[in-house]
């Protein structure tokens, strides 16, 4: 190899190196420079991702967020605002990949397909996968669908769950796609489909906030287990060290508990609903012990 075939591979290697050096950091690089983190908020998944009165996006997710923007302040000394980015379902993981969302703050679930593009902090709910009927509708299972219209959010994790029990088994029900959990809802109500699949807080929610929840009803057949968290880039550790270090500190020092409370057991905005939902078993086992990695 002579002294200038060395070079030119010297030359590719130090090229390499550097690029992907500039994509490791682009998130926390463009954060700094700009001063604005990117939060993608849903506007109707209460209690997680919701719009207030004023239109403000608000919820458990959104202020655990905050806590998280808190921390990158101090973490990147310097002042930092916020810019919130609606996302869907259907649009939230592109949003994160293509770097116009740095913290996606709704109700995703972290599964291993999902951890293969994206990052996710420890799971800061766990939630089940439930049917949402109207009362007296002697639905009590998927597998009294037979036939029948389930509606479901597009891009959800609930979609994947219905259309896998309906193939397993045989159902012969067919799926209505809603662009967001409101026309889901809004979907059953109109009596256009006799089941609304989704994680059972909410549906839970929905149910609360419907003026009329003695016409609906959850679901006791648990469908699935649902690790909920905040989805960010996997191509930055620098700001996975950041929003690992606050997520944890919330967990050990007992802040999540107290976010917990505001938003499950408490009234909340803007028709002060209190969904008396005490933290499960299995969300307060994982707080003893928090970590991204999960099985599924």
């Amino acid at each position: 190899m002579n002294a200038l075939t060395r070079a030119g591979g010297l030359l590719f290697l130090l090229s390499a190196t550097t690029t992907q050096v500039a994509a490791v950091d682009v998130a926390t690089d463009r954060i700094s420079r700009s001063g604005v983190v990117a939060i993608g908020y849903r506007d109707s998944s209460p209690p997680f991702s919701y719009l207030d009165e004023d239109r403000r996006p608000i919820g458990y997710s959104i202020e655990i967020c905050h806590r998280i923007v808190d921390a990158m302040r101090q973490s990147l000394k310097r002042p930092l605002d916020i810019r919130y980015v609606p996302v869907t379902s259907a649009t939230r993981m592109e949003a994160v990949i293509r770097g116009e969302v740095d913290l996606e703050c709704g109700t995703t679930t972290s599964t291993a397909e999902r951890r293969q593009k994206v990052a996710f902090t420890v799971p800061t709910y766990i939630a089940t996968t439930a049917l949402l009927v109207r009362s007296g509708s002697g639905i009590g299972s998927i597998g009294d669908l037979g036939g029948k219209t389930v509606v479901t959010t597009r891009g959800a994790t609930a979609e994947k769950i219905f259309r896998d029990a309906n193939e397993r088994r045989l159902l012969r029900a067919s799926l209505v796609e809603a662009k967001d959990h409101a026309e889901s809802f809004s979907v059953l109500q109109a009596g256009k489909a006799d089941a609304f699949i989704m994680d059972d807080v909410l549906l839970y929610s929905l149910r609360a906030a419907s003026g009329t929840p003695e016409r609906f009803e959850v679901t006791r057949d648990k469908l699935n287990i649902e690790p909920l968290a905040i989805m960010f880039s996997k191509e930055d550790p620098a700001l996975k060290r950041i929003i690992d270090q606050e997520v944890s500190r919330l967990v050990v020092e007992g802040e999540i508990q107290k976010i917990y409370r505001r938003w499950f057991e408490s009234p909340i905005p803007p028709k002060n609903v209190n969904l008396s939902l005490p933290m499960s078993y299995l969300l307060r086992d994982s707080f003893k012990a928090p970590t991204d990695w999960l099985p599924n």
